[in-house]
């Protein structure tokens, strides 16, 4: 008796109240219906991601704005305020560090003659190529094969450019008129060739191009001369990921048009980014031409010589890359300021 009730005791009210409460359990759902609801579960999912998708891939072919291409003019922008203020920076000597002209005085005369022979080599490149577009220009039948459409045409013309500069790295340099001096003669040619379509935009504004490039060209040479030895010689790297960001956007603006906004994105890439990126290329080449002139074995039969003609085809390229997307800035700014 006293057992029960130090038991009941020592149960308290609410568990009691718990235990008379009747439990109310989850309504039953059977298997088929279960099923019912993943299913459906399902076709939701999935058609939410199908709209996201869809939705992405119209965002991407939707029209282009003037967002990719503002973008592109302040990053340009940027970089000749940076250019102007290396210049005078490093031009009026400002820098604590001594530059590649400062050492120019100590140079031995093979250094000189190194760095005299690339720059005549680029020079006559450059003259070769103009030269080899203004022939191509007289001849209807030359500018008809040149600007022939298609897959085809496209990948003669990769093919005969870059199978011409392999060409010419591939050949040691001799000095006078041999294999070397041929093969540079062909591929300054070829690109030439490849450059008289771009006539047809017009002479003055071919003319205008030019005289930009070469105050841009020569801006940067100038820095490149008056900054220390190895200031840009560290961008081997970054550039590298560059180029290969610029050669990807414009092989990708080959299958989407700049009148879409993932197109446009690609083309202000490869344009504006391009521009600024063989800018700095200048840079660095021409630091580089300065550093194998000073540090090249002059003596040394079992290595190939120093090659002139090799480093000033780097120059060049950058040059002609320039060159092409200054005169396409410009020609979109007349056809923008006509519609």
């Amino acid at each position: 008796m006293m057992l029960a009730r130090v038991c009941r005791s020592s149960i308290s009210p609410n568990l009691v109240n718990l235990l008379k409460t009747p439990i109310n359990s989850k309504p039953f759902i059977p298997r088929i219906q279960s099923t019912r609801l993943f299913a459906n579960d399902g076709r939701s999912t999935f058609a939410r991601s199908t709209r996201k998708s869809t939705s992405l891939s119209e965002q991407a072919m939707a029209p282009a704005g003037e967002t990719a291409f503002t973008i592109g003019k302040g990053v340009v922008a940027g970089g000749a305020v940076i250019g102007l203020g290396s210049l005078c920076y490093y031009g009026l000597g400002l820098s604590p560090s001594m530059g590649a002209i400062d050492y120019a005085k100590l140079w031995p005369q093979y250094v000189k003659d190194r760095i005299k022979t690339t720059y005549m080599y680029l020079g006559a490149s450059i003259i070769t190529s103009a030269a080899t577009a203004a022939m191509c220009i007289r001849s209807p039948t030359v500018m008809s094969l040149i600007m022939r459409q298609g897959w085809l045409a496209m990948f003669v013309s990769l093919a005969s450019v870059w199978g011409s500069g392999i060409l010419l790295q591939s050949i040691p340099y001799k000095e006078g008129f041999g294999a070397k001096q041929i093969a540079w003669l062909i591929h300054t040619g070829t690109i030439g060739a490849f450059l008289a379509p771009l006539y047809l935009f017009g002479g003055p504004l071919v003319l205008r191009a030019a005289w930009y490039t070469a105050g841009v060209v020569g801006g940067l040479s100038v820095v490149a001369i008056c900054a220390p030895n190895e200031k840009f010689l560290n961008m081997g790297g970054p550039l590298a990921i560059g180029l290969g960001l610029v050669f990807a956007s414009s092989v990708g603006t080959i299958f989407l048009p700049p009148t879409t906004a993932l197109g446009s994105g690609l083309y202000s890439i490869s344009l504006y980014g391009g521009l600024v990126l063989f800018s700095m290329l200048l840079l660095y080449d021409t630091q580089k031409i300065i550093k194998q002139a000073e540090n090249y074995p002059a003596y040394n039969q079992l290595a190939r010589p120093y090659d002139p003609v090799n480093n000033a085809i780097s120059v060049y390229m950058d040059v002609v890359n320039i060159f092409l997307r200054i005169l396409t800035i410009l020609v979109n700014g007349g056809n923008r300021r006509k519609n």
